[in-house]
């Protein structure tokens, strides 16, 4: 009994741990620990493992280490699928020329973009406010019907659904992203227009600003885009996830 709940254990931690949401640092950790706790506890009465009795010292291992492969992989998996929105605000930071211009990011306490921070949180908000979160326990109950406590999960699996999640990412990010990349793209093709009819004109100091001021009235146009996003995210998971 006390194996087959280290088993439960061992696998929500690890897929909590790499979690977007349930990983940030502004969770306190005794939170984390307790509601770890209660969802295995739940999850052990649901999906009561097999018989584990006399189980070999190495076995037991195995085991363990397998729960943690698989719940850092499905965590993992989901990170890349929030980290779409960062990546496209990075991309559109860069093309506002506020690259160098990084805040603490309060969630993660790490360096970010403020741009990319405000799309995230709008992200998460709507993300919530949508049962996102729900997703997360549907999750964890597939993947018991998947790979029951005790069993040995498929390494090529779970290798195949994180590269195809990472190559996925990159490539809604861009989508994500490219409505406002044609509009720098055009304001790029004005100023050097600009700059061959007036030449005396330091097209450098006044791009800065009119970027500047673009990019926002492009957040504020396409931020609705986003909550477009929060139902296509739901369709990836139920494809990419390794269940």
């Amino acid at each position: 009994m006390l194996l087959g709940f280290a088993l439960v254990l061992t696998r929500i931690s690890a897929f909590f741990v790499v979690l977007p949401l349930f990983g940030w640092k502004a969770i306190p950790v005794q939170i984390k620990a307790a509601a770890t706790i209660i969802l295995s506890f739940f999850f052990y009465l649901i999906a009561p493992p097999a018989n584990l009795d006399h189980t070999p010292t190495l076995m037991i291992i195995l085991l363990l280490a397998g729960e943690v492969i698989y719940g850092g992989a499905l965590g993992l998996v989901i990170a890349l699928l929030f980290a779409v929105v960062r990546l496209s605000g990075d991309i559109i930071e860069e093309q506002m020329g506020l690259t160098m211009a990084e805040i603490l990011d309060p969630l993660t306490e790490n360096e970010s973009g403020p741009f990319a921070s405000l799309m995230e949180m709008v992200f998460v908000l709507l993300f919530l406010s949508a049962n996102g979160h729900h997703l997360f326990l549907l999750v964890l109950s597939r993947s018991y019907e998947a790979f029951p406590p005790g069993t040995i999960p498929t390494i090529s699996l779970l290798a195949g659904g994180v590269i195809s999640t990472s190559a996925a990412m990159f490539i809604a990010g861009l989508r994500l992203a490219a409505p406002m990349l044609a509009a720098f793209l055009l304001l790029m093709v004005a100023l050097a227009l600009l700059a061959r009819l007036v030449p005396e004109m330091n097209i450098l100091f006044v791009s800065m600003p009119v970027r500047i001021v673009l990019g926002i009235f492009l957040a504020a146009v396409f931020l609705p885009f986003i909550n477009g996003f929060v139902t296509e995210m739901a369709d990836w998971m139920t494809k990419l996830l390794p269940l």
